[in-house]
């Protein structure tokens, strides 16, 4: 159950209601996690940033939602998990790869790679070692990817810490996924 109540242009005050006036005038209707955030301007503002300076990634979008799945299942945020699992098969990501990522890793051995150093920042970035990186520059990564990693898992700390601070879960079914 919610515990706070999302805002709209007409209930927020001051810079939020700017902010979502803003947004809604922009995007039209706008989430109930965004219009949560709005209770704080700096959170909202911050992830609105982040989250526009990841879409200029260059790390995969493909990876990068398979580092998302990972990071969330961890973390525990449904309502995050689930949208990464959305995005991960509208990129027909297929459900075993899917699933492997749940559990953190891939076919792909750089894939893995990739996603283990996406737990690991989530969990232990002081354990992350040089030969790991050297073995991501071995599959073909650039230091702008590897680094690109550190926003997708920033990102998802505070998608997911909000939402489940906010007590924000899925509305319907996963469409048969299991949680």
């Amino acid at each position: 159950m919610p515990r706070f109540a999302p805002l709209t242009p007409r209930t927020a005050t001051g810079a939020s209601r700017d902010l979502l006036t803003d947004l809604v005038s922009r995007q039209g209707p706008i989430g109930d996690m965004v219009a949560t955030m709005a209770h704080s301007p700096a959170v909202l503002t911050g992830y609105l940033q982040l989250s526009r300076a990841m879409k200029r990634a260059k790390l995969s979008r493909k990876v990068s939602e398979l580092v998302s799945i990972a990071v969330q299942t961890q973390q525990g945020c449904g309502l995050c998990l689930e949208s990464h699992i959305s995005a991960a098969s509208a990129r027909r990501i297929d459900d075993e790869e899917i699933d492997r990522a749940r559990v953190g890793t891939s076919a792909d051995s750089g894939g893995a790679g990739m996603i283990g150093l996406g737990l690991q920042i989530y969990r232990e970035p002081t354990s992350i070692t040089d030969e790991q990186i050297l073995a991501l520059y071995d599959h073909g990564y650039s230091d702008r990817e590897i680094t690109d990693v550190v926003g997708v898992v920033s990102l998802n700390i505070l998608t997911g810490a909000f939402n489940l601070v906010a007590g924000l879960t899925p509305q319907h079914a996963s469409s048969g996924r299991r949680p």
